[in-house]
């Protein structure tokens, strides 16, 4: 080094300094050998790689001042497939002569100071070429620093510009610099890479960078010379190794080397001589693409004609798809894409003249023109929609697909916006949406690849949205807000936020699905903009007055940004304090199921989200199902990457049943990117209030001018807006929007005419007629499923891919003949099939065929050196089916006749190739599998490859070739993992069977990908014998089933003894020995839970603290069984009476438990009717009647025919008899139903039995056995209800005697497994129960929770408090009343079990949503009780107290009052003012759904299709229910039935007070004057604080907020109560206008005031 400053000191003193640039002396020609060798595979030795080399001299040359000529002399091409380093390279000797024109053209380039400018070339020579001439000029580019000898810099090269590292050293005995540069791949500042179809996706940068999936390095090292006028380069070696692994790196990788070399071998004197042609500007030294994007890596074809191969490739596809689809189908539907890539549009036209006609030829086309890529796909369709050569349903199909495969650009992105102006398109409503929504796509695939996207490409869809809003178009908004939202530009956000409701009332007054959409439009923009959307989705979120279903969509967006901490835990903060609990539980579901995530996409959100949730109450986490609830769930494996998610949004605002909307969504987690794959959104608006509600008398003028009159008076009422039925879905794709629809009124009785129309009358007649003249029909449909490729340059210029494949090719052959006995007349009518026999006669053969392809290597057009992983999936599954029908007769008969199966029926092949192929010579390409039989020892690997590298290193220097076949390692012997097993089942003369083998390279490395390297199959089989002719099923209903049976049935009397009689007698002396050992070990067993609990007021936990039973073990592991008796638990036989008597326990109990039991015994409600019952007096037990009915006629087949007969059965050449017949036989007198199936064999008595009856309408007994004449194995199931104490009970028992083994095995696999997981609040102990029964109890504490109760024989299981949905209907399961009708019935049944209820007992008054509060009513003035909130105002309940303090009710409903009141001891019911006397009763309305009938102690009114479910008034009490649809729009003393608990008391004019006794003065209906008819005589006013108070300083007088209720001008109270109330205040002197409007003024103070409850007046007043 020193050497090297002193003569940089001497040189700069000199005045000369020196030049450290590569230098090519004027006049004289430098002569290098060149070679690149580039190879795809696996890094172990010993297994195959494809790969190529070029070789050739290359000559340099000065032609002007920093201007050279390059030149290619003698170049060779070799391909390489074979064993790595054993197999030589072949010489491509065709490929060589056919290139060598162009290779040994001189260039022309730009070079000063070590950099490579600009190229020049003549225009014939391809892109190809001059990319590997870049691979050479890469290696001249040298960035020399005079003054370091070790630095960065962002160097450009033919690869990009990318981060690369200098370090300058000197050879002094040699005089020679020593020079290496590394480039890092993966930190480039401008890297050059094409990627095709991952628009869709989303990248993890975090995730990336953990995986390191695809990872790159070059690595250069020179040898220079100084020289006179700079240095000379005289060795320079370059090696470059990009790996790729679909999983992280530590589970293997497959890897693409790139190796050059360049040796100076001397100096010519002549210069290079250009040819006579034009040099053109071809570009720089970065690597340009040419016809990569257009040709797969998967096969080559070489392009002659494109017309007439296009023709031989459609016709072969044809042909070859009649029966079944050839196995090679794809990949001809590959081959017929790649030559309609390479057409032009004149050849797409032409094709379509030619074969568009054919049916056959038709769907290939179009299924292959939209695959094409390019907006040619899209010009077509245009065209031929325009001139009416396509249809609706084609012109869809294949725009949905172009638009989701055309690749994106500015030409293509012209064509959809042309097509969206097409009138053909604009007519059709449903092909405007189709492209509208393209649009959208097509941008936001376009600006997946731009860091920078422009706005004016969706300017014209905000200008279209824009012009809808000043229409007030709703549909039309609708549709440009999904088509920003697909588009997802950032530029959208602010037209976006002018829809929403947070920019005064013009946006305020649009429909709330706009408002919907609009929220849910930001979506895709959230991905790129996350700070952005995260402050707009805060905003909304945080609106309090916003409609909670906007506020939860808010939510969502704003998890889509996958928010910080600080954002997460400002959320949690608004919740905690939130009075709408839809939107409680909403963001706390969300936040908790967001805490179980796995995936890493989501790992800082999980985080956020745990400590969030404990800032959040508990509580909301046990709100029932009719709350909104957020579910997130994934599952990840970190090592392999690979993961896949589900979530649902269940949106709720009145805790309905039917929710307001529902979205489900998927997605997958691959390779370090995410991608949601479907979504589908569901919106129910007013679907369940427009199936169920009566529409009858809503329009009745009188009926509403009624409404309105009797609640003017109340104080600012605000009448709920009333939301027209609707319906919509919609689906995204790749989170794109597809398709969506809106379902309405107009678009039902569209359907409906559609349906019940006369053209598909017509059109079914005409298909039953073509059925019966014979029928044939041939579907073909192709489809390219997947086309995912990143190609990028390697150092020697050369493209490297990573691609993958899929083409699916399914095709079905139909024949069909109907035959109808009698022949049907030529106008019949479809009724009359319903009296003929129908006999059908079908073939069909399906058949489908998949191929996928993954590919790693060198794709060119002229040469192709991969690694390819390749997947073949093949099935045909043909069948013969011939199907008789006899409605007459009861019979169906169905018969599948032999056909010639192939061998097998489907199957899947996989395997790992090594694949070299040319252009030139294509039928030698080399395809080489992955290894062979002989392999390398694992364990040699390291030594092996130590001593390949130091020969490959010593021979380097003395060589300049690359491979050394001499070097090749020994292979030693070793077999490759395999596997190879095959599964098989016989019955009825059929067999299948299931094979799977496998030969992997796990021996080398246990990992996921090297697994996978190798081959692999399953496949499946089915064959019959030879002797079956054919497989039936028959079934007969009715008398003639008996005559249908083919074998006698028959069950013995006598009982089958297992084993011989010394067997028995053994057993019977060891049953004592077995008892006791069972005791022991039972009584160990226990000795180790603890009894120590926590219990709730309906549970009983029998759960032990583990460090307790721990340390309690350990301590007595060694003592004797008497210590361990000591030590039992008693908790589980607290409850062993809850089922039998057989329960064995201990009787002792920890003395510290505290427990709550059950007191009674299940009581049967069986047991109660018999015990009632003359034919049960002398039976002992309900079991006992069952069997007396088994002892008295064991078999039903003596006495009674079957109810319907089964035949499975082969029918064979030699009239043997296999399959096997059933028989159903039902006893009406006695209710019992017997099944026997039986095989069909002679020699065979396996029977499956199953006898049951029903014992009384409380319970079922069934009996099941199996076996030899049913006897070897059998079952008792009984199922029946009763009462656990005061509560309704419901149980299912199961005991047996004798189980086979294998079903013991499952069943105590099971049994382990499901302890271990139960869910949370489900409480297990261990008990002794039956040992040979399981029982179940389902207890109704209440028509809303159940209690749950499992017993096995050692273990006993409760759940309790099972919250419900909706109210089970316990009183109506006897009788279906009020109505007589069956859907009236049903429909009642239905509502009521989801009807809220509203209830008054005392003087306390239970809301809809279960709040009690006290209800001091005023005596004569009549209170909103319910009353449907909506302006269709279909009914309203009110209630009074009278002078005599009994209630009055009236229901005004349709065009009826009704007056329910008390007098003396019964209850009074007018209608319309006309008494209905109680013998009068049930009244039905005569119209409407109404009905008026006596319950109980008084008399209930029902309206379930009016929203009014019943109305029930006695003497002390009334109670008043909702229909479900009616949830959220009522409004009165009831409330408004929506859940929200904190905002009960929600006045008329839509304030939530405080005090529940100035709520239900809100709602009284005051008088006009003290001469009312009414006799009230009072009226709510907003009264003065008689105090004065200091407010913020000032001496203020204040008014109340909340009316208060007085008596009118000229009465006196006589009865008064105070009420909290808020109040507003004014600075003493303010003006009486302060005054307006003083119900919506703020409060500043509470204080109390007295209300008035009854008045009297006097004469005079006014």
């Amino acid at each position: 080094m020193r050497a090297v400053v002193l003569a940089l000191t001497l040189a700069l003193v000199a005045g000369n300094p020196l030049n450290l640039a590569p230098a090519f002396a004027p006049g004289k020609t430098f002569v290098y050998k060149y070679e690149a060798l580039l190879l795809a595979g696996l890094p172990e030795e010993g297994l195959a790689r494809a790969g190529l080399k070029v070789s050739s001299k290359v000559l340099i040359s000065t032609a002007d001042q920093n201007m050279y000529m390059m030149k290619l002399v003698e170049p060779e091409l070799f391909e390489y497939s074979g064993i790595w380093p054993k197999d030589p390279l072949i010489p491509a000797a065709k490929l060589t002569s056919a290139m060598s024109s162009q290779l040994m053209t001189p260039i022309k380039f730009e070079y000063a100071n070590g950099v490579v400018g600009k190229m020049y070339a003549p225009e014939g020579i391809s892109t190809l070429v001059l990319n590997v001439y870049r691979g050479i000029l890469n290696i001249l580019q040298l960035n020399i620093k005079k003054t370091q000898n070790v630095y960065e810099l962002q160097e450009a090269g033919v690869q990009g510009v990318c981060k690369t590292l200098y370090a300058i050293s000197e050879d002094e005995k040699a005089e020679r610099i020593l020079l290496t540069k590394t480039r890092d791949l993966n930190h480039c500042q401008e890297k050059i890479v094409k990627d095709m179809g991952l628009a869709y996706t989303e990248k993890w940068a975090k995730c990336k960078q953990d995986s390191k999936n695809l990872m790159g390095a070059s690595a250069y090292n020179y040898i220079l010379k100084p020289v006179a006028n700079g240095i000379l380069i005289l060795e320079a070696a370059v090696d470059e190794l990009i790996q790729f692994s679909p999983f992280t790196e530590m589970n293997g990788a497959a890897q693409m080397q790139t190796k050059q070399s360049m040796v100076f071998l001397e100096i010519q004197g002549a210069p290079i001589v250009p040819i006579q042609a034009q040099y053109l500007h071809r570009g720089s030294l970065k690597y340009e693409f040419s016809t990569e994007l257009l040709q797969t890596p998967i096969q080559l074809i070489k392009i002659n004609n494109v017309q007439a191969q296009i023709g031989e490739v459609l016709n072969h596809l044809v042909t070859h798809s009649v029966e079944r689809v050839h196995e090679d189908a794809p990949l001809k539907f590959l081959e017929l894409i790649q030559l309609l890539r390479a057409a032009r549009f004149e050849d797409l036209a032409l094709l379509w003249s030619q074969y568009g006609t054919r049916p056959a030829y038709r769907q290939w086309i179009l299924d292959s023109i939209p695959a094409i890529g390019t907006s040619a796909a899209l010009r077509f369709i245009k065209e031929k929609l325009s001139v009416n050569e396509l249809t609706v349903a084609e012109a869809a199909q294949a725009l949905i697909a172009s638009i989701h495969m055309v690749t994106a650009n500015a030409e293509a992105i012209k064509e959809v916006e042309a097509l969206a102006v097409n009138h053909k398109i604009v007519q059709n409503p449903v092909l405007r949406e189709i492209v509208l929504l393209g649009y959208g796509t097509m941008i936001s695939k376009y600006c997946a690849e731009m860091a920078v996207c422009p706005a004016e490409i969706v300017k014209p869809i905000q200008n279209l949205l824009a012009e809808a809003v000043s229409r007030d178009d709703t549909q039309e908004i609708i549709v440009l807000l999904k088509v920003l939202g697909n588009a997802g530009h950032p530029s959208s956000l602010k037209p976006i936020t002018k829809i929403l409701p947070i920019h005064g009332t013009a946006a305020a007054s649009l429909p709330m699905r706009v408002h919907a959409d609009a929220i849910m439009a930001l979506r895709n923009i959230a991905k790129k903009e996350p700070r952005m959307i995260q402050e707009l989705a805060l905003q909304l979120f945080v609106d309090k007055t916003l409609h909670p279903e906007l506020r939860m969509l808010a939510c969502i967006v704003l998890f889509e940004t996958n928010p910080p901490m600080g954002l997460v835990t400002t959320l949690a903060n608004v919740v905690k304090t939130e009075k709408n609990l839809q939107v409680a539980s909403f963001v706390y579901s969300y936040m908790k199921s967001l805490t179980r995530s796995t995936a890493a996409i989501h790992a800082s959100v999980a985080a956020a989200c745990n400590i969030a949730v404990k800032i959040l109450s508990p509580r909301l986490e046990r709100l029932s199902l009719r709350f909104s609830k957020a579910i997130h769930m994934d599952i990840y494996n970190s090592p392999l990457m690979l993961g896949a998610a589900a979530s649902a949004f269940y949106i709720n605002d009145a805790a309905t049943i039917l929710p307001r909307s529902i979205v489900a969504k998927t997605s997958a987690y691959l390779v370090g990117a995410a991608a949601d794959v479907l979504e589908v959104g569901v919106r129910t608006e007013g679907l369940q209030e427009a199936l169920l509600k009566n529409p009858a008398l809503l329009d009745n003028v009188d009926r509403i001018t009624k409404m309105k009159r009797v609640i003017k008076a109340l104080s600012e009422m605000k009448a709920m807006p009333n939301s027209p039925p609707l319906a919509s879905i919609y689906v995204k794709f790749f989170g794109q929007e597809i398709a969506f629809a809106n379902i309405d009124k107009a678009f039902l009785d569209q359907a409906i005419a559609l349906a019940t129309g006369p053209a598909v009358q017509t059109g079914t007649k005409n298909a039953i007629k073509a059925l019966l003249s014979g029928t044939s029909f041939h579907m073909v449909k192709s489809i390219l499923a997947t086309e995912v490729r990143r190609i990028m340059p390697t150092a020697a210029g050369l493209p490297m891919e990573l691609s993958l494949y899929t083409a699916a090719v399914a095709s079905a052959a139909v024949q069909v003949k109907a035959t109808a006995t009698p022949a049907l007349p030529e106008n019949f009518h479809i009724a009359q099939l319903l009296k003929t026999d129908i006999q059908l006669e079908t073939e069909i053969k399906p058949s489908i065929a998949v191929n996928t392809f993954a590919v790693m290597g060198v794709n060119t057009a002229i040469i192709q050196a991969a690694m390819q992983f390749r997947v073949k999936l093949n099935s045909f599954v043909p069948a013969k089916i011939n199907v008789k029908l006899d409605i007459n007769e009861g019979s169906f008969k169905i018969e599948a006749l032999p056909v010639a199966a192939p061998e097998p029926i489907a199957a899947v092949y996989v395997e790992t190739l090594a694949v070299v192929r040319n252009i030139e010579d294509l039928a030698a390409e080399k395809i080489t599998p992955i290894f062979r039989t002989k392999v390398l020892h694992p364990t040699s690997m390291k030594t092996l490859s130590s001593q390949i590298a130091s020969s490959a290193s010593s021979s380097w220097s003395n060589s300049s070739e690359i491979l050394h076949p001499d070097v090749a390692a020994p292979i030693i012997k070793t077999k490759a993992a395999q596997f190879e097993k095959t599964y098989c089942a016989k019955a009825i003369g059929l067999k299948s069977c299931f094979k799977v083998a496998t030969e992997n390279a796990a021996f080398i490395r246990d990992t996921a990908l090297y697994k996978m390297v190798g081959w692999h199959s399953v496949a499946v089989s089915l064959k019959t014998s030879e002797a079956i002719e054919r497989l039936q099923i028959e079934v007969q209903v009715g008398p003639k089933a008996a005559d249908k049976l083919i074998k006698q049935i028959n069950l013995s009397e006598e009982e089958i003894v297992e084993g011989s009689p010394v067997l028995t007698k053994l057993k019977k002396i060891l049953v004592p020995g077995l008892k006791n050992g069972s005791m022991s070990s039972s009584s160990s067993s226990r000795s180790s839970s603890s009894s120590s609990s926590r219990v709730s007021s309906k549970a009983i936990d029998a759960a032990a603290p583990k460090s307790k039973s721990k340390k309690r073990k350990s301590k007595k592991s060694k003592s004797s069984s008497k210590s361990s008796r000591s030590s039992r638990s008693s908790s589980a036989t607290r409850l062993a009476s809850l089922f039998s008597t057989n329960s064995s326990s201990s009787s002792s109990s920890h003395r510290n438990s505290k427990r709550v039991m059950y007191r009674n015994k299940f009581q049967r409600n069986h047991k109660k009717q018999a015990s009632t019952s003359a034919a049960f007096s002398k039976s002992k037990s309900s079991a006992s009647s069952f069997e007396n009915l088994r002892k008295q006629n064991k078999f039903l087949g003596k006495a009674l025919p079957p109810t319907f007969a089964v035949i499975f059965r082969a029918v064979t050449a030699d009239s043997k008899v296999f399959g096997y017949e059933m028989a159903v036989y039902l006893d009406k007198p006695t209710t019992r139903l017997q099944i026997i199936l039986a095989s069909l064999a002679a020699a065979d008595n396996w029977k499956f039995c199953a006898d049951g009856a029903l014992l009384s309408k409380h319970k079922v007994t069934a009996k099941i056995g199996w076996g030899a004449e049913c006897k070897k194995y059998d079952t008792m199931i009984t199922a029946e209800t009763g009462l656990l104490g005061p509560s309704p009970a419901a149980r299912l028992r199961v005991s047996w005697n004798v189980l086979p083994c294998a079903l013991k095995r499952y069943a105590q696999k099971m049994y382990n497994y499901i302890p271990a997981y139960m869910p949370a609040g489900v409480i297990k102990e261990k008990a002794e129960n039956s040992t040979k029964q399981l029982s179940f109890t389902v207890v109704a504490t209440s028509d809303r929770t159940l209690e749950l109760i499992w017993k096995t024989p050692k273990r006993t299981v409760y759940k309790m408090a099972v919250h419900l949905p909706m109210a089970l209907p316990l009183d109506e399961f006897k009788d279906l009343t009020p109505f007589d009708e069956l859907f009236d019935k049903v429909h009642y049944l239905f509502t009521k079990a989801a009807a809220a209820e509203c209830s008054f007992a005392g003087d306390t008054l239970t809301t809809f949503n279960n709040r009690k509060y006290k209800n001091e009513m005023p005596l004569s003035c009549y209170q909103v009780l319910a009353q449907d909130c909506t302006q269709e105002m279909k009914f309203i309940v009110l209630l009074k107290k009278d002078h005599m303090e009994q209630n009055h009710i009236n229901v005004k409903i349709a065009d009826i009052d009704i007056d329910l009141y008390p007098k003396n001891t019964e209850v009074i019911v007018k209608v319309n003012g006309m008494e209905i006397p109680m013998n009068s009763l049930p009244y039905q309305h005569p119209t409407a759904k109404i009905q008026i009938r006596p319950k109980a102690e008084g008399i209930s009114v029902y309206a379930p299709s009016l929203g009014l479910q019943e109305v029930y008034f006695a003497k002390n009490s009334w109670t008043v229910k909702i229909v479900d649809w009616m949830k959220g729009q009522t409004c009165g003393l009831c409330g408004k039935a929506d859940g929200e608990v904190r905002q009960e008391y929600l006045t008329p004019n839509g304030r939530v007070i405080k005090n529940a006794v100035s709520y239900a003065h809100s709602w009284v209906l005051p008088a006009e004057s003290c001469r009312d008819s009414t006799e009230c005589r009072m009226r709510l006013e907003s009264v003065q604080l008689e105090k004065q108070v200091n407010i913020h300083g000032q001496d203020s007088k204040c008014f109340s907020v909340e009316p208060v209720l007085r008596c009118l001008p000229g009465c006196f109270s006589v009865k008064t109560t105070s009420v909290t109330v808020g109040f507003h205040c004014l600075p003493l002197g303010s003006r009486p206008e302060s005054l307006t409007n003083i119900y919506d003024k703020s409060v500043d103070l509470r204080e109390t005031a007295e209300a008035h409850l009854a008045c009297s007046c006097t004469a005079q007043c006014a």
